[in-house]
């Protein structure tokens, strides 16, 4: 049986401005995979992030999440469909509580519904139970990147698309990131995971694409590309 398709983007074109950052990119995501998207700084990676989530619109190209085309929609319409992205930074709100924070990650949801999802996830994340009456900004940058993460999983994604999760993290923190990632993986969600930290994420991904200015220029399984020397030279600096 063929695997079916969470998120398919085909021939997407995105500019800002006179400047065309995204030039034909075509990207297939299946339901329980994980896929990761690499490629230097520049390349438009994050602006390929931000057009799926309904950030940005594409000039041209399909963007399809499931059975439904969701270029007009908007960013709200998008993650009530369960299509949750954590943003490079993680977005988290400084001067609210770590609670106050996980509420917004239902934000639409019945308020009651939303508590208990929160209190599930607290259960999972025990260092945020601790901390929930913390302000964001009180937080370390691991511990405010795991809430980023926990208040995605409250929106209950089915595809949980990440921005470059583990960016200026301790490398003791970059573990416990990507322990977690490799947790919801094991649950089946589908992710889609964009990591300048290549060899990290090609070893949680199933299959990897590599854009290069604003182009897919290799993808496969995440085996084939490591046994690619010129990308391995390329990203992964081996």
């Amino acid at each position: 049986m063929a695997n079916q398709v969470a998120l398919s983007v085909n021939d997407l074109h995105v500019r800002y401005g006179d400047a065309e950052v995204l030039r034909g990119v075509d990207v297939k995501v299946n339901v329980g995979e994980a896929v990761t998207l690499i490629g230097a700084n520049g390349a438009g990676k994050t602006t390929f992030l931000r057009t799926i989530s309904g950030l940005l619109r594409p000039v041209q190209g399909t963007i399809m999440f499931g059975s439904e085309l969701i270029n007009d929609k908007s960013a709200y319409q998008i993650r009530h469909m369960g299509l949750v992205h954590v943003p490079e930074g993680g977005g988290i709100l400084r001067d609210s509580s770590v609670y106050e924070n996980m509420l917004l990650g239902g934000y639409g949801d019945k308020k009651e519904e939303r508590m208990k999802v929160i209190e599930s996830i607290f259960d999972r994340f025990p260092i945020l139970k601790e901390r929930r009456n913390q302000l964001g900004g009180s937080l370390s940058g691991g511990e405010r990147q795991i809430l980023a993460i926990a208040r995605g999983l409250v929106g209950r994604p089915h595809c949980f698309i990440l921005d470059e999760p583990s960016l200026g993290l301790a490398p003791f923190m970059i573990t416990e990131v990507f322990r977690i990632l490799n947790s919801i993986k094991e649950e089946r969600t589908t992710i889609l995971l964009v990591e300048q930290n290549a060899r990290q994420a090609l070893e949680l991904a199933d299959t990897a694409y590599v854009l290069e200015v604003g182009r897919i220029i290799a993808e496969g399984s995440t085996e084939k590309i490591l046994h690619d020397k010129e990308i391995v030279a390329a990203y992964l600096g081996l």
